[in-house]
């Protein structure tokens, strides 16, 4: 268990995606994935209100009915949940009603940890905030979340909402995984710096790095071979895929098992966030939990893939050609 940030909270060190409800996953299957997630202590779940068109929360409302109060309960809003032009966004007007239809389909009385789904570039801040904290004091949300934001705009946030006051942002959810490493420039170090909850999403990289792909392998199918958007995202890392799955089977780990071990190996890392189509696909991730990386290998496994370059662009500070350190 680790600490949600500055909350006093505990969350577990894996938590349960829920994307594939009332998708991939039926009931049946979504409650063979529960069981098993929480059987291992799982007790950080994620969802959101655009999965599967509001359905992913309704079975995870139907789900956690006899274990509420056990549960460190995750949601979501921003994307579009319907064809009115209003009905997406982070306004006011949207969220007040994004909350009270989320809270219809959990069946319940709050949400412990509500995310922003993605920055809103066209409502004012401002206005996003101070919605959030209003459903904070009416005990509909307990604390406030972002996901995809930048680090610039978490930061933006944070201040406005200490200026006024206002319940802050607790936790932040980026993407992360070996080929997506951009966070580890300015997010997590942020994160780690104001004590913010980091739960990434992706560890696997939609699959990427789960011994299914590598240079000429490819499986019958898969979210990077079905999904568009997976498929533009991973494009052209292939190969890292079948360096990462050599070095697994050398360290005699499952490649999805240590794909989300190096992702919660990292320091300003709280909970990873894990899911899957059914148990089978589910188990190797969950196994995570127990499997804690030394430095020594998190860094062969980070030598895989560029690190990415500071955000000065400095990178001769990291050598001894610089003009000096404190």
């Amino acid at each position: 268990m680790n600490w949600l940030g500055a909350t006093g909270v505990k969350v577990s060190r894996i938590a349960l995606g829920t994307m594939s409800f009332g998708g991939d996953a039926d009931e049946a299957t979504a409650g063979s994935i529960w069981r098993a997630a929480r059987d291992r202590g799982v007790n950080l779940i994620d969802t959101a209100d655009v999965y599967n068109e509001g359905r992913s929360e309704e079975m995870v409302g139907r789900l956690m009915k006899s274990e509420r109060d056990s549960i460190v309960l995750a949601t979501k809003a921003y994307f579009p949940m319907g064809p009115d032009v209003n009905a997406r966004g982070t306004s006011r007007y949207h969220l007040v009603r994004a909350v009270e239809a989320s809270l219809r389909r959990l069946a319940t009385d709050r949400i412990d940890l509500y995310y922003m789904h993605r920055f809103d570039d066209v409502a004012d801040l401002g206005e996003t905030l101070r919605a959030i904290d209003d459903l904070v004091r009416s005990g509909k949300i307990l604390y406030p979340a972002c996901s995809n934001y930048a680090a610039w705009q978490v930061a933006h946030a944070l201040g406005m909402q200490h200026a006024a006051g206002a319940a802050p942002f607790v936790a932040i959810q980026p993407m992360y995984n070996l080929a997506k490493r951009q966070v580890e420039v300015e997010i997590l170090p942020m994160a780690k710096s104001l004590r913010l909850a980091v739960i990434p999403y992706s560890p696997t990289g939609g699959g990427l790095f789960t011994g299914k792909y590598g240079a000429a392998r490819r499986p019958e199918r898969g979210r990077l071979l079905d999904n568009k958007m997976y498929a533009t995202r991973y494009d052209g890392s292939y190969e890292l895929a079948e360096k990462f799955s050599a070095l697994a089977a050398e360290l005699g780990h499952h490649p999805a098992t240590l794909s989300v071990a190096w992702v919660a190996s990292h320091p300003a890392v709280t909970s990873v966030l894990v899911g899957g189509r059914n148990v089978e696909q589910l188990t190797p991730t969950l196994a995570a939990a127990e499997l804690v990386l030394d430095d020594a290998t998190r860094a062969r496994i980070s030598a895989l893939s560029p690190e990415p370059p500071p955000a000065t662009d400095r990178n001769e500070e990291k050598t001894a050609h610089n003009y000096g350190a404190r």
